[in-house]
């Protein structure tokens, strides 16, 4: 087709996008023949089952931070990736659907995109629970935690162990010759590796944790922290990657994103990825607003430090307060909401967490309180921070903007501020535009 007809002979009969195969396969009059098997041979190699590689995440914390991380791994590769999380639907970096798309019909949506060579899925509660899965195995299954677990009390998902058969259900999709990566240090996502039909990944910072020791010991792949870096094992081959050349840990002081990087390392690992390559995505990654919106952000404004991050259940605070004790930072305070939607004790629990490392508490309410009557999540907000050992001061704010700008209001040099915030895209231009502003 590339060379001129002229110099062939040769003419057009018919251009068709589309063609028929049934008159080849099933003359009315010949012999027929497997155009078909022909046509595939030409697209595929010997053996090549055709499948992109396909990666989920589920789990309580950390999972769109890990959605992120895993999907630039494999753009580092060279595979043109597709993927969704809770702020939307991304095909090489572009973003092409916004909102919260992390169910099935986003997932189908990458999926049917012919210009995907890999994806990667965050896959949440609310979609499993209505459509089940988009695709029927993955190469990858990552679980990053399950730990108090969160929307408990909902649909009938009301103890732990019921989020756990849930979410594991991405595990039992495992293609065989595929992996499940696991959190060891979670006990409840641990004993989800009955469940894969293919190979396990342990990850643990601790390498001496029971499940992590066995599984090495019997020369299977497990991911840990020594000392300064992340070390990959398997059998006597081991690789390591200095967490000063990770920038989305501040050289290994912020602990969940060292547990996201480990997630996110045994995940380029159990596709295939080359070390070289993991290496360099993983330095070029840097967790501002752009890169991974909400997670952890900060910022410098006047001498104080910002911090901004989507955390919302009682295992995220904790998460939180641990990264920022690891800050610089006279006084510290936080601004805070609470999601409706989640169980009494478990809004309480949050500012618990809170009275306990921060000096001046901002509560707000906005519009959505998702079903809660006007007031009520304030309320037990408040509840929660009776006797804190460290809270001196509590304001009420309605209006999340309000809030913020109460608190950066009152910073002065070397404090720092946590904001929870709720509205993500819209609430990190407010705080960027005020740093701008200075």
């Amino acid at each position: 087709v590339h060379k001129p007809l002229e110099e062939q002979s040769g003419g057009i009969v018919e251009v068709n996008a589309a063609p028929g195969l049934r008159m080849h396969l099933s003359p009315s009059f010949g012999k027929g023949r497997n155009v078909g098997e022909a046509v595939i041979s030409t697209m595929f190699e010997p053996g090549d089952d055709a499948r992109i590689p396909v990666v989920a995440v589920t789990g309580t914390n950390g999972k769109t931070t890990t959605v992120r991380l895993i999907a630039h791994l494999l753009m580092k590769a060279g595979l043109r990736t597709g993927m969704t999380n809770t702020d939307g639907v991304y095909v090489q970096g572009r973003q092409i659907d916004s909102g919260d798309c992390s169910g099935p019909r986003s997932a189908r949506n990458v999926l049917m995109n012919p210009d995907v060579d890999a994806a990667v899925f965050e896959t949440a509660r609310g979609g499993l629970l209505r459509e089940g899965l988009a695709f029927d195995r993955c190469k990858v299954a990552v679980v990053t935690n399950i730990g108090m677990g969160d929307h408990l009390g909902l649909n009938y998902i009301n103890t732990l162990e019921d989020l756990a058969v849930l979410k594991r259900v991405i595990v039992q999709n495992v293609a065989e010759s595929g992996y499940a990566v696991l959190n060891a240090a979670d006990p409840i996502v641990a004993a989800m590796a009955a469940n894969c039909p293919g190979q396990v990944i342990y990850f643990a910072a601790d390498r001496s944790n029971p499940v992590m020791a066995t599984h090495r010991a019997q020369g299977k792949r497990v991911v840990y922290v020594d000392n300064d870096a992340i070390v990959a094992t398997e059998g006597r081959k081991s690789v390591r990657i200095s967490l000063a050349g990770v920038p989305i840990t501040r050289d290994g002081t912020i602990s969940f994103q060292v547990e996201n990087v480990m997630a996110s390392v045994a995940a380029a690992w159990g596709v295939g990825l080359e070390w070289d390559v993991i290496r360099a995505g993983l330095a070029s990654f840097v967790n501002d607003s752009d890169n991974a919106p909400g997670r952890f952000n900060v910022f410098d404004y006047r001498g104080a430090t910002i911090i901004a991050d989507y955390g919302h259940n009682p295992d995220a605070m904790l998460a939180l307060v641990k990264a920022v004790d690891a800050i610089p930072g006279k006084r510290r305070s936080v601004v805070i909401s609470g999601a409706g939607d989640r169980r009494d004790e478990d809004i309480t629990m949050q500012t618990e967490i809170l009275g306990k490392a921060f000096d001046n508490v901002i509560l707000y309410q906005d519009a959505c309180q998702r079903g809660r009557a006007d007031g009520e999540v304030l309320a037990l907000l408040r509840e929660g921070l009776k006797g804190a050992s460290r809270t001196s001061s509590v304001e009420e704010i309605h209006g999340e903007f309000v809030a913020i700008d109460r608190a950066l209001a009152q910073l002065q040099a070397g404090d720092l501020c946590l904001i929870l915030i709720d509205q993500v895209e819209e609430a990190l231009a407010h705080i960027a535009a005020r740093v701008k502003e200075g």
